[in-house]
């Protein structure tokens, strides 16, 4: 085992936590794949969240494509409270430069009344399990605004680190970290 696998939590790992942590903080709450039905919800919640914001027909494309690994979080009142969206490239690593399938996490969001419940982490978990079992992806990566914290410790204790740094990958003109982690 390297030294950088000693500190990384396995997606075995990580999916275990993400169950216990909703048991304890999010009583009621729970994580199941998108569905056609979710899409009105999901744009809502990433319009509200987020500066970078899709094309319905973005949404939809994803899904249709990579269902698998689109998930919502579900509140007790049964209301779309979050979302992680993702697709599968074929690409170089960037632990080997071998050409392999990457799971790309595309967008997550959780809407503000429901964090700090671990949402954000479980419905991680549920990508990345579903992103090496049913896709066979041997890595992951994604883009994160290098001011937000927040998100970038999440991403951390998931096993990810900084890759590299793209230079105004944001429409504002704000550096993105490119974050990484073999699955």
């Amino acid at each position: 085992m390297s030294e950088v696998d000693r500190w990384r939590p396995s997606i075995d790992d990580i999916y275990s936590i993400a169950q216990d942590m909703l048991a304890k903080k999010a009583s009621g709450y729970s994580i199941r794949k998108a569905s056609k039905n979710d899409i009105e919800s999901i744009v809502y919640i990433n319009r509200k969240c987020l500066p970078e914001n899709y094309p319905v027909y973005f949404f939809e494309e994803l899904l249709e494509r990579y269902g698998e690994a689109f998930y919502v979080a579900i509140a007790p009142d049964d209301q779309v409270v979050g979302y992680v969206m993702c697709r599968v490239e074929w690409k170089p690593g960037f632990f080997n430069k071998w050409l392999l399938r990457s799971l790309h996490i595309v967008s997550i969001a959780v809407l503000p009344e429901h964090r700090r419940k671990g949402l954000g982490y479980a419905l991680m978990a549920h990508a990345l399990k579903s992103g090496k079992e049913k896709y066979q992806a041997r890595e992951t990566y994604l883009e994160v605004r290098v001011s937000n914290s927040p998100a970038i410790s999440l991403y951390k204790k998931l096993g990810y680190k900084v890759v590299k740094t793209i230079a105004h990958y944001y429409l504002d003109g704000e550096d993105a970290y490119l974050m990484a982690r073999p699955l």
